[in-house]
């Protein structure tokens, strides 16, 4: 989709002019027709969230846009937050991001019910995506996987509530496994128009490893908005 429009919306409003240069990481592949037509009626922004502060202005930013997206097109507009909790060893050794720049990424794949106890899984039915099984080879233990799922789940609730005060349309994901796979294999299933990352930079590793293939644009946080540089 063209992403320009909404940027310059959300540029407008916050009153720069220089918002569009900070924030575009990767630029919207070329896309067919209907592809487009599609879009036009339905849009999808997916953020990549941990609740650190430069992954809460990415979904601030996701939030609003998608805010005046509805009041200036009427599209049907969905805020998706994605939570993956990491498992090193499934990506072959080698960490996605340094553990001092996590901006978007020490966050869920999807994890087993079993796991959780009655009332977690009453509210999860409620509107996270959950995966049915792990890997056999996960590096975490029982107890660690449990204690990193509640905070999994503190955290899309947090997502949660904040979408709920735009009265956003909602959709969280908690996924395991390696962050980068588990992002396009978000995007890919959502069909997503962007990708909302709590960086600032092209350089960022999480950026790099996606690709310049990525099936949808990357947008970060721009450096005029956060008091963080990474």
């Amino acid at each position: 989709m063209n992403i320009k429009p909404l940027l310059v919306r959300l540029q407008n409003t916050i009153g720069r002019d220089d918002l569009i240069e900070q924030i575009v990481l990767l630029s919207t592949p070329k896309i067919s027709v209907s592809k487009e037509a599609q879009s036009a009626k339905s849009i999808n922004l997916i953020v990549g969230y941990n609740s650190s502060p430069n992954s809460h202005t990415a979904l601030d930013i996701a939030l609003l846009i998608a805010h005046q997206t509805r009041l200036a097109t009427k599209a049907h507009v969905t805020v998706q937050v994605v939570y993956i909790i990491e498992d090193h060893r499934n990506c072959h050794g080698v960490d996605d991001v340094p553990r001092e720049e996590t901006p978007a990424s020490s966050v869920g794949e999807h994890i087993p019910l079993h796991f959780l106890t009655k009332s977690s899984s009453e509210e999860l039915n409620t509107g996270i995506i959950t995966q049915t099984k792990l890997q056999d080879n996960t590096t975490y233990s029982r107890d660690r996987l449990v204690d990193r799922f509640a905070q999994a789940e503190r955290i899309l609730r947090e997502a949660s509530c904040l979408a709920a005060e735009w009265k956003t349309s909602f959709k969280a994901h908690l996924r395991f496994g390696c962050i980068t796979s588990q992002f396009r294999q978000v995007v890919e299933s959502e069909q997503a128009d962007i990708l909302f990352l709590g960086c600032h930079s092209r350089k960022h590793p999480i950026v790099r490893k996606l690709g310049s293939q990525f099936p949808c644009s990357i947008l970060g946080v721009p450096t005029s908005l956060s008091n963080k540089h990474t």
